[in-house]
């Protein structure tokens, strides 16, 4: 059963940035699409990028051309790049990885993801 434990958390003005961390045991991701969800108070949990084992990447309309996801297989670790914080994107920023291996598509939903992290809250001041 793999963990996943996320760091990188903080608070930053609006025009910041925050690199976010999700570390991973018990299972290699290299076979594995990652995602990054967050919620924010009262709103339900959201999409917010993902990556596939072959190296494609996805995001949501809002992070699009702000935050980036990559990954380093070697440290079995997965990384999420906020660049140009805004106050709405502040919520607690979850790391899942994908139910099934070796999908070369982008699992975008949820339901598609079996293993997730404890969060980390993202607090952007305007």
């Amino acid at each position: 059963q793999v963990q996943l434990l996320e760091s990188g958390g903080g608070l930053v003005q609006a025009g910041g940035s925050l690199r976010l961390s999700c570390a991973a045991s018990g299972r290699t991701l290299n076979s594995y699409g990652m995602g990054w969800f967050r919620q924010a108070p009262g709103k339900e949990r959201e999409f917010v990028a993902a990556d596939n084992w072959r190296g494609d990447t996805a995001y949501a309309d809002s992070v699009k051309g702000r935050f980036t996801i990559s990954r380093d297989n070697a440290k079995n670790t997965v990384y999420l790049q906020m660049n140009v914080l805004k106050p709405e994107d502040t919520a607690v920023y979850y790391c899942a990885a994908a139910k099934i291996r070796f999908y070369s598509g982008i699992y975008r939903s949820i339901n598609d993801y079996g293993a997730w992290g404890q969060g980390t809250q993202v607090t952007v001041s305007s």
